[in-house]
């Protein structure tokens, strides 16, 4: 494969993700509708701390709301990071970690059927992929390194 095309697909791959990551928080805040409606998961943070709790049945009802907004908040971070390529490579790293972390929840919790119907192996795999791309171009990551090399001193 072509340069061109690896930049196209990694563009695809963070799209994909980031896009994805805000879509479920927009979920959590109910900008997708209210809890009940067609097609919405939570529909507000207390349905999402709900989930939470079913996907960590060994964790105190303590630390609940803790995982849940450390998980929104990650999503939100990492979304918008996927979203405009900057340091791409370890958000990567991070989000597939944070969805591999998921998916350990939701076979526990749900089982692991579920994990494959909601995909979420291919999820930390294609983030997985982002790490393994040296250059990652239509990024702010290729702005810096471009502007580092305008300015770089030759010895």
């Amino acid at each position: 494969m072509q340069g061109k095309q690896i930049g196209w697909i990694a563009l695809y791959i963070r799209l994909a993700l980031g896009v994805s990551f805000l879509s479920a928080v927009a979920d959590r805040f109910g900008l997708w509708g209210k809890p009940g409606a067609s097609n919405v998961a939570w529909g507000n943070m207390k349905g999402f701390m709900d989930y939470v709790n079913v996907l960590n049945p060994v964790v105190p009802d303590v630390f609940i709301p803790t995982i849940a907004w450390i998980a929104t908040i990650g999503e939100i971070i990492f979304g918008i990071l996927l979203i405009l390529g900057f340091q791409t490579r370890i958000v990567a790293l991070l989000s597939s970690l944070m969805l591999l972390l998921f998916a350990l929840g939701l076979t526990v919790g749900v089982g692991f059927k579920a994990t494959l119907d909601y995909s979420v192996f291919s999820a930390s795999a294609a983030s997985l992929l982002l790490v393994c791309f040296r250059d990652i171009p239509y990024s702010l990551d290729s702005l810096v390194k471009k502007k580092q090399r305008k300015y770089s001193i030759n010895v």
